[in-house]
């Protein structure tokens, strides 16, 4: 350990971080380029800054309505998410269930499966089953919020169950015998102490769901369309707006941005919540 040279791992954490940072680099690059430029010699640095596809895309109404629409999906599902792998994990962890570990594994094999696999099933699921009169789930936000449930709930409980099994049972027997039902152990207990973990969780499957695009593609239309899958409409007969995609896209990645640098420390902590234990 001590025969580590500091400046060598020091340039090595340099690389690794332009080398993530480059295809975000590069993408902002063509979005402030004409459209003429982007098929000369390409060049890593910018002469001039070219805002026409920022206005063109910002002044779109249809792509603020997607990216409403976004904010509306992603947050919904989200906040959904969150509650039930809480109160999930809080049953795994507290309870003797019968099979719970089988129960546990059980959750994230809806993970493992590509989400190519359940576009036939969920689209007559929205389209022909789950109907009443003409209301369809179909190109509803209530039903992406409740899509994305399908995925991001076994991520949600594997990523929360570290953070609720951290919290001793002692503090739970302690208020049960102060005379607190289980719903106050939860509220006044439980739910203080795993505001990192729930943290984590919220963020991580609000990205999840904001970035989805597969799925918002083919079950939505016109009006529950995400603002990832508005980067289409600009892929047409006559051409591809290469410039327009790139500012879309990094529009897309701003909010995800700001909210992991404004809550990174809570992040690593609610990661390594409950991660060591005697």
């Amino acid at each position: 350990m001590q025969g580590r040279n500091p400046l060598l791992y020091m340039a090595l954490w340099l690389l690794l971080s332009l080398l993530t940072l480059f295809p975000i680099y590069w993408l902002f690059v063509i979005s402030v380029k004409p459209a003429v430029d982007l098929f000369t010699t390409p060049s890593l640095f910018l002469d001039a800054i070219y805002w026409k596809n920022y206005v063109n895309v910002l002044g779109n109404e249809t792509l603020r309505g997607y990216m409403l629409n976004s904010m509306i999906i992603s947050s919904g599902n989200a906040v959904l998410v969150t509650v039930l792998a809480f109160m999930a994990c809080y049953a795994l962890s507290r309870f003797d269930l019968a099979g719970k570990e089988n129960i546990f594994f059980w959750t994230i094999t809806n993970r493992m499966a590509p989400a190519a696999v359940f576009l036939l099933p969920f689209f007559l699921l929205f389209t022909q089953i789950i109907t009443f009169g003409d209301w369809k789930l179909y190109d509803t936000k209530i039903g992406m919020i409740l899509l994305y449930c399908t995925f991001n709930l076994p991520f949600a409980i594997w990523t929360l169950r570290p953070t609720i099994d951290g919290i001793p049972k002692e503090l739970d027997e302690a208020a049960t015998v102060d005379g607190a039902s289980t719903w106050q152990v939860i509220h006044e207990v439980i739910f203080p102490l795993a505001r990192p973990g729930l943290a984590v969780t919220l963020i991580l499957t609000w990205v999840f769901a904001w970035n989805e695009f597969l799925l918002a593609a083919t079950l939505t239309s016109f009006n529950a369309r995400t603002i990832t899958t508005g980067l289409s409409e600009y892929v047409t007969t006559t051409g591809t707006e290469w410039g327009a995609m790139a500012a879309i896209a990094v529009i897309t990645l701003i909010p995800a941005l700001v909210i992991f640098a404004v809550v990174q420390r809570h992040i690593v902590a609610g990661l390594t919540f409950g991660a060591v234990k005697e």
